[in-house]
């Protein structure tokens, strides 16, 4: 399987959006972007480099590589509606998204990782497959036998999602899709426009 190896901080750094809890405080150290002296001056972007910047900060943020996210946009430009918020509105819909969502990960890339090893059921059968679209009255559970692990055991969900589309039960550690993400529920500094624009070259 194909996957991107950039150091995750050097990602943030390229892309100005931290992608993992640990790149903030790096981040916050050091402004200019990989490969840039401190204090450099940075020319004007062209349109196009702001469509493509767009478009690899949102492949980043929800780890995804080109032919997927390719899939995506054009999925989302055959249904009826405006493309942008769809595309949005499936990339908030991955399980592995959810997951991240629902705080059983400190990251998207861990709440991956714990889909693909097993430890996720979805409307009672253990899953494998991080980009299953979930729908409304989907059901997310903890595998009962992973719920004994150390990394379960010392998770501590201090509060529940502030999201309209899930809903968490703490005691039992599981949610239910309640309906589809609205628009101001996906990530806030994202234009989808020129992600867009971008494959409509």
């Amino acid at each position: 399987m194909a996957r991107d190896l950039m150091p995750i901080v050097k990602r943030s750094r390229r892309e100005g959006v931290a992608l993992h809890p640990k790149a903030h405080k790096v981040m916050a150290k050091r402004k200019a972007l990989p490969g840039e002296r401190a204090g450099a001056r940075r020319g004007k972007m062209t349109q196009y480099a702001q469509q493509l910047r767009e478009k690899q900060k949102v492949k980043r943020m929800y780890g995804l590589l080109e032919k997927q996210f390719r899939r995506l946009v054009k999925e989302a430009e055959r249904k009826e509606g405006v493309s942008g918020e769809l595309l949005l509105q499936y990339l908030e819909r991955r399980l592995d998204n959810a997951v991240y969502r629902l705080h059983l990960a400190p990251s998207r890339t861990a709440a991956r990782q714990l889909v693909t090893h097993g430890h996720i059921m979805l409307n009672g059968r253990r899953v494998d497959i991080p980009s299953i679209r979930l729908k409304a009255g989907d059901e997310i559970a903890i595998r009962p036998k992973s719920a004994k692990n150390t990394y379960f055991q010392s998770l501590e969900i201090e509060e529940s999602p502030d999201l309209s589309w899930l809903s968490l039960n703490k005691s039992k550690m599981t949610a239910k899709v309640t309906s589809v993400p609205n628009r101001d529920e996906s990530e806030p500094d994202i234009n989808e426009q020129l992600i867009i624009e971008f494959y409509s070259r």
